[in-house]
């Protein structure tokens, strides 16, 4: 394991210590070795659920000149949903600095996106698609930035966002801190990021430290596709006494499956990208409250969201890449919760998960009868 100093005591890189680190570098950073001058670019990995969001908003906060009412600190996050967490995140922690917070998203009015962001905020959090609007239209004024943060940074230097990350980077100060942090950073991540980092500090993860040791994770053989709706049927009763959240690999498929649980008189909500945003805003309020108890999702919550009822993750199919795995399962077990984790298997997927095994170095056994149990 990857540790880094404080104070000159070797630390485990957990996400307590982050924070810590973090203070340090930001507000004294002649006694942190690491960080000899204040604002190193950071790379910053930590398992899923153990406070990344805290560290960056903690380490923006103690930037801000509050009188100073401009956008200081620039978030994104490659999901409309995450990026609304990360608002309410920002807002609690800064309640008592008078800190203004403006959320920045698709799906919402351009027009009073433009008119909040002329007025003054100090911290924007949003989604690349419509900060780079607001940015083109000169609504959103970056001459006062001083920290750059990326969220899920292996999503958002990846597929579909990369570009646009790129165009805004473009219109940052040169002295901008830049920070990136995710549960998962692949190499191919890491490369990258010596594009528009300098001399990074990094703190990092290995593979088999990713999976949390609150979550059990088990396989249930399904030996056809077309058999896993009555598999989870008969898991229905068992699933509907805690909150859960069952992943599909596309938004039909998610709707498809509601419909036919609803169909079965069992109660579960759906969202996908596809949905308007009052739609899933309306879905998300409703499971967060706990009113709703199962979700049936895309990847578009597999990254980052916390609800802290969740304790049963079903990936209903298994997601395209392994990076996904781990987030997928790591909406539950969050803060130190036990979790379990069940994966349905086809005669074609076992493949994939002895990958996922050796690859995480991670036990996936098979799903045994008290499961019930364990969650």
């Amino acid at each position: 394991m990857r540790v880094f100093r404080c104070n000159g005591t070797v630390r485990e890189p957990s996400s307590r210590y982050l924070r810590l680190w973090l203070r340090e570098t930001i507000s004294n950073p002649a006694t942190c070795d690491t960080a000899r001058s204040c604002g190193r670019d950071t790379i910053a990995q930590a398992q899923s659920g153990t406070g990344k969001t805290a560290t960056f908003s903690i380490g923006a906060l103690q930037l801000l000149d509050i009188k100073l009412v401009s956008c200081q600190a620039l978030i994104l996050a490659p999901t409309r949903e995450l990026a609304q967490q990360i608002v309410g995140d920002i807002s609690s922690l800064g309640q008592y600095m008078k800190v203004k917070v403006h959320g920045c998203i698709g799906g919402t009015s351009v027009r009073e996106n433009a008119s909040i962001l002329k007025q003054g905020v100090h911290v924007v959090v949003g989604t690349p698609g419509r900060v780079y609007d607001m940015i083109q239209r000169n609504a959103l004024d970056l001459r006062n930035l001083r920290i750059f943060t990326l969220d899920e940074a292996d999503e958002m230097l990846g597929r579909g966002f990369k570009e646009q990350i790129y165009e805004i980077f473009k219109f940052l100060p040169e002295s901008v801190q830049v920070t990136i942090f995710s549960a998962t950073l692949p190499l191919e991540v890491l490369d990258v990021t010596s594009k528009f980092m300098q001399n990074p500090v990094r703190i990092l993860v290995q593979r088999d430290q990713l999976t949390l040791d609150g979550i059990k994770q088990f396989y249930l053989a399904v030996e056809r596709e077309e058999w896993k709706f009555d598999t989870l049927c008969d898991l229905y009763d068992m699933i509907s006494i805690t909150q859960a959240v069952i992943f599909c690999n596309t938004r039909n498929k998610a709707d498809t499956l509601a419909m036919r649980m609803e169909a079965k008189e069992h109660t579960v909500s759906c969202m996908h990208g596809e949905m308007d945003q009052r739609e899933r805003d309306c879905v998300m309020r409703e499971f967060r409250s706990g009113s709703s108890r199962v979700l049936i999702t895309t990847d578009v919550l597999a990254r980052g969201i916390d609800v802290r009822g969740v304790s049963l993750v079903i990936n209903f199919d298994l997601p395209t890449d392994r990076e996904n795995y781990i987030h997928r399962i790591g909406r539950g077990g969050r803060f130190g919760r036990k979790g379990v984790a069940i994966n349905f298997v086809t005669l074609s997927d076992a493949q994939y998960v002895d990958d996922i095994r050796q690859y995480y170095k991670t036990q996936i056994n098979e799903m045994p009868d008290n499961v019930a149990d364990l969650i």
